[in-house]
């Protein structure tokens, strides 16, 4: 089998160290996808506006196209990157045992001096969030991507930012993606921060133009593969059935003493004509926590409960909360390290249910320090919802944005997933699959970062573990919607 490699410049002087171990690895061609117009003394290169665009992934199958390759290994980041013994020559290997459309692996991080095994997330259908990572080489089948092209009624597109998201979901569509589980090569890791700092890079305004082409391109995918939903939603009464309270905030917690307080007072401090309550869900801590909120209870509107279940999650403890008696018409989200923005969070929540005759209120949120100083990237306003596409865009990011509120009804119906991650956005996708979702923009919410958030730093394995329960949820979600359709199968 014939490989081209294609090689992404920026000017950069390692890439001609990597077109170099390419090379020694027995490639028959490296090629720069060169983003400067200058090129690369005695390296080919081919002109490309930007290195992950419609043009250039277009560019990149016609010249392996003409070369006679079957594969084409592209490399996806502006990066320093060593080959492993042999690695060429096993992707190639395993492209030849399956017949796979697309060919990737597991790598090594290189930050500083340290090394770190870095494994990578299987492909599955759901795995259609423009953020799954593939790691820095991709092994494509050169005849399965110019199929998938031509069986897309827009091709690739003329996308600036998107080419390669819409060229890997047009493989997804005709061929299987494979990881090889090993790692193959190193790879230096130029962002440094901490996965809670990154996890909201795809909402900074900045990548605003980025966003808009991603939605478009996954749109596309979900009308190819059945699993488009038009915007026809069924309509609900909130009017129905008696409650004791107009609305009840559900926090629940475990061993967070040192920010419950703050919490559960930024609740209590609400003025609002609306009757409402605080039901904590008291997940058998063991710091103290208990005993404070026994103390806080002493405001009727505190309702403390320890569930008689010790095998909860968070969404199974919201689960006790909405089950509970004191339970009020609507249930509005607090986690334990946060705070509302003011004292006119739950009218304007209450408010916003009735204006907008929806199920589910999804709001807004600043990001901000223990101090409760702003922080990048300040607010999280999830402007990609639309009324009419945010129930298909949602498959695609990775998060809904907060307060999540609810009518108490509904999710009495379907309960939440009894995990600790991801249960929300599986609570989401589930209303907004039948139900239009109400939008709050204004920020009415404070997440406050700090050592203690349960996604401050994740390892990989932990953070590869989120992901792909992440993508498990769109499996079965496009799997619904497609059986929705009449699509299965597809």
């Amino acid at each position: 089998m014939r490989v081209s490699v294609f090689v992404p410049y920026s000017g950069q002087s390692f890439t001609r160290e990597t077109v170099a171990a390419f090379r020694a690895a027995g490639a028959e061609r490296v090629v720069l996808l060169d983003a400067m117009g200058e090129g690369l003394s005695g390296c080919e290169s081919i002109k490309v506006d930007s290195i992950l665009g419609s043009s250039a992934m277009t560019k990149m199958l016609e010249v392996a196209h003409r070369n006679g390759d079957d594969h084409a290994l592209l490399v996806l980041h502006d990066t320093p990157i060593r080959l492993g013994q042999y690695a060429l020559s096993r992707f190639m290997d395993v492209a030849g045992m399956t017949g796979a459309g697309l060919v990737y692996s597991d790598y090594v991080d290189v930050k500083g001096d340290k090394r770190s095994a870095h494994p990578v997330n299987e492909y599955q259908a759901g795995s259609v969030r423009d953020g799954f990572e593939f790691g820095s080489l991709v092994l494509i089948d050169v005849k399965a991507a110019r199929r998938a092209i031509e069986a897309s009624a827009a091709g690739l597109g003329n996308w600036k930012l998107a080419g390669w998201y819409a060229l890997r979901l047009a493989i997804s569509r005709v061929s299987q993606l494979v990881r090889i589980a090993e790692p193959l090569y190193m790879k230096v890791e130029p962002d440094t921060r901490r996965t809670g700092e990154k996890q909201f890079d795809y909402v900074d305004p900045k990548n605003r133009e980025a966003q808009i082409e991603m939605e478009s391109v996954a749109t596309s995918h979900l009308k190819l593969i059945g699993a488009y939903l038009t915007p026809s939603f069924k309509e609900v009464d909130l009017t129905a059935g008696r409650f004791p309270v107009e609305a009840s905030v559900i926090i629940p917690v475990r061993n967070r003493v040192k920010t419950v307080g703050d919490a559960v007072r930024s609740v209590l401090s609400q003025k609002t004509s609306r009757s409402f309550n605080v039901i904590v869900i008291d997940n058998h801590s063991t710091d103290g926590t208990t005993e404070f909120l026994r103390e806080l209870a002493s405001d009727n509107r505190v309702v403390h409960v320890i569930p008689d279940r010790d095998d909860l999650g968070i969404g199974g403890c919201w689960n006790v909360g909405i089950d509970h008696a004191s339970c009020g018409r609507f249930a509005l989200q607090l986690d334990s390290d946060d705070l509302y923005a003011d004292d006119g969070v739950i009218e304007q929540v209450v408010n916003a249910f009735y204006t907008q005759r929806v199920p589910m209120i999804v709001g807004s949120y600043r990001m901000t320090n223990f101090e409760l100083k702003e922080i990048p990237p300040g607010v999280i306003d999830h402007r990609e919802w639309t009324p009419d596409n945010g129930h298909n865009n949602a498959l695609r990011i990775n998060g809904l944005g907060a307060p999540r509120c609810f009518y108490t009804p509904l999710l009495r119906s379907l309960h939440l997933p009894n995990v600790s991650y991801g249960e929300d956005y599986a609570m989401a996708l589930r209303v907004c699959r039948e139900y239009r979702v109400g939008r709050i923009y204004d920020p009415i919410y404070l997440c406050r970062r700090w050592e203690g958030n349960s996604d401050a730093d994740l390892d990989i394995v932990k953070s590869n573990t989120f992901n792909h329960y992440k993508d498990k949820i769109r499996t079965l979600e496009i799997a619904a919607r497609q059986k929705l359709n009449g699509t299965a199968g597809r």
